[in-house]
This record gives C-alpha cells, sequence and structure tokens, in this order.
C-alpha cells in the first residue's frame, strides 16, 4: 500500500512538473514610430519594390504562430506619421488592442505631444504601459498612468514584465513636456523593483525599455551575434551586468534590429531590437525543462515582414483604412513637385535634404546661419508630386522655428556636441565645417568656415533653428546661451510647404560638412 501510494504521488510529481513545462514565445515590436501600414523597401536596393511591414502583416504572421505567445513594445509607438499625428495616438492604441498587445514602455516621442496625449493612450489602450524609473519630481512615486512591471501568464507559466524609460526622454523629446518628471538611472531602478517582482515566483523576467544597447548600431538590421560589447557605452548592457535575473532585454530607440538577438556572455541576459518603422518583429522563444519546468535556453530571431511571405489579415486592414481614410482627406492633396530626390546622406555627414531643410530656414528667417538636428528628419522626399503626406513624414514634428544670436564659440560647441564617428548629429546652413576622426574614434581637428573665412570665437551670426534644439534638446546645450531668442511661432512643416508652393524643389548638394583623411 506504501509502495502504491508512492507510486501515485511519483506519477503526479512528474505530471505536474510536465504541465509546467513547454515553451512561451514573446514577439516585440519598437520604433513603429505610425507606420501602420505595409510600404514599398525602399532602402533594400535588392528588394525596393516589395512591400514589407504594417500591423496586418504582424496579425497575419501571428495567426501561424502555435506555441503561446504575448507581443511587447518598446515604444516610440505613434509619433512619425499623419495617421498617428493626427489621432495622437489613437490609432495605435486600437491596432494594438486589436493584435493583443500584453504591454509596452513609453518612448521619448510618446511624449512629444504632452503628458495628456500619453495618459488618453494609456486610457485607451487594453495593456499596461509600463515605466518603473520615471517619478513624479513633487512625490516619491510612478504616474499613476504608468505601472513599474506586469505579470503575463501564458502555456502555464509566468512572465514578468519590467519596463524601463530611457533617462535621455528628459531632453529627447520636448524639455518642457516633460518638466515634471524626474527619469532615474535606468539599472538602479531595475535592482530596485527586481526584488519585488521575484517575490512573485516568474518563471522569466523580461526588461522591457526604450533604450538600446549601443548607440553606434543606430539604424541598422544586423548580425551581432558575435560581438564584443563594453558597459562604457551607455546602453542596456549595463542593466544587464549591473542586475542579475535578467532572461530577456528587449530595446529600442536607435532603430537597430538584432536578426539573431545577443547573448551578453557576462551576465547571460539574451538581447533583441526590433528595428524602424514595423518593417520587422523580433520573436524571441523561451524554453523550459519538462522535469522541472525551470527556463533551460531562449532563441532570438527578427524576422522581416515581407507581405508576399506573411499575407496581411484582412480585419486588421479594415481597421487601417479607416484611419487612412480619414486623415487622407487632408494629407492626400498636392503641395508642389521636388525636381529631385531629395534624400539621406550615404556618409552620415551632410545630406541633400537637410542642407534643403537648413536652406529653407535660414531664408524664412533672414540669418546668416540655421541648424537643424539630423534625427528629426525622418524619411526621403522623392522626385516628383510631393503631397502633404509626405512632408508630415519626412518631419513630424510639430516644431517651430526659434530665431537668435550666436558668437563663434558657441557654434564650436554646436559642432562639438553633434558630430560623432558615425555621423553628424546636425545639419547647416551658411557654414562649411572639416574634422579628423582619429582611430578610437575621436573627433578633432573641427575647423569652421563662413563665406570662406575662418570662424572666430568671438564672431557673432544671426542664427535660426528649432525650437527642440533651442528649449534643452538633445544635442542643442549650446543655444541655451544665445542671444535674442525668440520663437517665431512659425511651424517648420509651414516652411517647407511654402517652398513647395514657390516652385519646384532641388536638393543642394552635399559637402558642407567634410570628414577629412
Amino acid at each position: 500500500m506504501l509502495m502504491k501510494r508512492f507510486t501515485v504521488f511519483f506519477i503526479l510529481l512528474l505530471l505536474a512538473g510536465r504541465a509546467a513545462a513547454g515553451t512561451v514565445a514573446v514577439y516585440h515590436t519598437s520604433d513603429v514610430h505610425g507606420w501602420y501600414s505595409a510600404r514599398p523597401a525602399l532602402w533594400d536596393k535588392e528588394n525596393s519594390s516589395r512591400t514589407i511591414g504594417g500591423f496586418a502583416a504582424l496579425a497575419a504572421l501571428l495567426k501561424t504562430e502555435t506555441t503561446p505567445y504575448l507581443i511587447l513594445d518598446s515604444g516610440d509607438m505613434f509619433q512619425g506619421t499623419p495617421e498617428g499625428i493626427l489621432t495622437k495616438g489613437l490609432a495605435s492604441a486600437v491596432l494594438m488592442n486589436q493584435l493583443g498587445y500584453s504591454a509596452a514602455a513609453p518612448g521619448n516621442h510618446d511624449f512629444d505631444f504632452g503628458v495628456g496625449v500619453l495618459q488618453a493612450f494609456v486610457s485607451s489602450a487594453t495593456f499596461p504601459v509600463l515605466a518603473a524609473n520615471i517619478y513624479l519630481k513633487d512625490a516619491e512615486a510612478n504616474p499613476a498612468y504608468l505601472k513599474p512591471y506586469t505579470l503575463v501568464e501564458r502555456g502555464g507559466k509566468k512572465i514578468a514584465v519590467l519596463g524601463i524609460a530611457g533617462k535621455h526622454t528628459a531632453t529627447s523629446t520636448l524639455p518642457t513636456n516633460v518638466r515634471h518628471l524626474d527619469f532615474r538611472d535606468e539599472a538602479a531602478e531595475t535592482a530596485k523593483w527586481l526584488p519585488e517582482i521575484k517575490k512573485l515566483n516568474p518563471d522569466a523576467v523580461i526588461v522591457l525599455a526604450h533604450w538600446a544597447l549601443d548607440e553606434a548600431l543606430s539604424i541598422k538590421r544586423l548580425d551581432i551575434s558575435t560581438y564584443t560589447f563594453s558597459t562604457a557605452i551607455p546602453g542596456t548592457l549595463q542593466i544587464a551586468r549591473a542586475v542579475p535575473g535578467i532572461d530577456l532585454l528587449l530595446g529600442g530607440h536607435n532603430h537597430s534590429a538584432f536578426i539573431k538577438g545577443y547573448r551578453d556572455p557576462v551576465s547571460g541576459t539574451w538581447f533583441g531590437e526590433s528595428g524602424y518603422g514595423l518593417s520587422y518583429v523580433t520573436r524571441a522563444e523561451i524554453n523550459f525543462d519538462d522535469a522541472t519546468g525551470r527556463l533551460t535556453g531562449i532563441k532570438v530571431a527578427n524576422l522581416p515582414l515581407w507581405t508576399e511571405t506573411t499575407g496581411e489579415d484582412p480585419a486588421v486592414l479594415k481597421t487601417v483604412a479607416g484611419f487612412n481614410a480619414d486623415v487622407e482627406r487632408e494629407m492626400g492633396r498636392a503641395v508642389g513637385n521636388a525636381a529631385t530626390d531629395l534624400g539621406f546622406s550615404p556618409t552620415g555627414l551632410d545630406s541633400g535634404i537637410g542642407n534643403w531643410f537648413c536652406d529653407i530656414t535660414r531664408a524664412a528667417a533672414g540669418t546668416q546661419l540655421a541648424f537643424h538636428n539630423t534625427k528629426a528628419i525622418r524619411a526621403e522626399l522623392r522626385k516628383g508630386p510631393v503631397r502633404l503626406r509626405d512632408l508630415y513624414q519626412t518631419m513630424p514634428f510639430d516644431n517651430t522655428m526659434i530665431t537668435m544670436r550666436l558668437n563663434g564659440a558657441q557654434i564650436m560647441q554646436v559642432m562639438r556636441d553633434n558630430l560623432k564617428p558615425l555621423m553628424s548629429f546636425i545639419q547647416v546652413s551658411g557654414l562649411e565645417v572639416t574634422f579628423r576622426q582619429a582611430a578610437d574614434g575621436a573627433i578633432t581637428d573641427i575647423t569652421l568656415k563662413y563665406k570662406g573665412r575662418p570662424v572666430k570665437p568671438t564672431d557673432q551670426f544671426t542664427v535660426a533653428t528649432n525650437n527642440y534644439l533651442a528649449f534643452g534638446g538633445n544635442g542643442g546645450d549650446a543655444f541655451a546661451g544665445g542671444q535674442d531668442i525668440k520663437d517665431t511661432l512659425l511651424p517648420v512643416r509651414d516652411i517647407m510647404e511654402a517652398a513647395f508652393r514657390a516652385g519646384p524643389v532641388t536638393a543642394p548638394p552635399p559637402g558642407r560638412i567634410k570628414r577629412l583623411k
């Protein structure tokens, strides 16, 4: 009888272990920026005519999934297209609800229209928005509309998800929008909250962050599985190495996509990032032991959403079409013609579209110089008819033009702050810039010329820029010291439209910013 009872107990124990075993898939998106629909892959020279991306393609892919899964997003959900901008994120909430997202973390651009818009998004979402490291400055508490973490059950497994916003948000959105918020250290806040999460006995722990592994990998889809990284470069690697116990860290912000993910050999944490514009999705497979139910391994892959492969879900297409129809009545109107392509720089320095944008700003302001931040220009303009939609996709930010006076030393600081090893984070008009790059990536020997003459530290210049740079945005510290600062309240997008209405637009040649050998 004793042996029989023992045998029954053993079988029940074995079955319990097997019931808790299995696989859970995690799908991850980031930096969707309102790109809800498929579009031609113009950046892919081999496949530029094929269509890629969008929520309908993702929904169709998810219908083929046979493993229990959850969907997560690392932020920058709606700012970037007319549908996202004009619906103030409502379109994103509706589509993410339709696909069944489990959680999201806020990106810096989710604050671009003010906290009220993000609060409305959260109230419309059927999933929590997570940010453990955002606090109200006048209270030791997270804002009521944000949760630090959530627990999701799938396939008999408890998956803990902790949300982290990038500290950069304080200056990578319009600073006045978030001046009442305190964005605290990412690693320290993860360490603070993880013990509380561990008390819930999760089977796996995921950190969902709007922060990148390495800024140098910006805007690329690549295999980094054999790379070696250092915590000397700020990024999510610092979180994983400072806080043991993170199984999977899903990041964003820099628009990188990791084809095979990345496993940090020091912490053992797996990383995934999913690119830009919902062209790709990361799928992480979390496997558990059949006998013990414990996590045994993770596999990460970044999947392109080629519509000819995934198909497109009809119900989601219908939802997207509804938003498109409402927006198209305004966005479909023609504003003019481009006589040439206005494109990005193949060398990462000054670009045709950046030079043109700075030139028309300088002309509109009547100043000697003009500056715009490179990353604010989000899409190229192609030769041919140009619609208002194209202008919104190129310049999705509701920035206004600012004028001021700067001296030569301050302009040198602008360039020193924005010249990076792989690209210039600033575009210019009226200025010639040369520099050298040392073997270790350091920028040296910066020289400035105005109308062919070297710029002296005491020289005075009238300058035009945008309110993001002028009022504390990343790379804009020098502008804060300007004199006679004036907000013209003229939207920079209106300057673009006026230039097209004046006649066909041509891209100025490159060469204003040169890297010397």
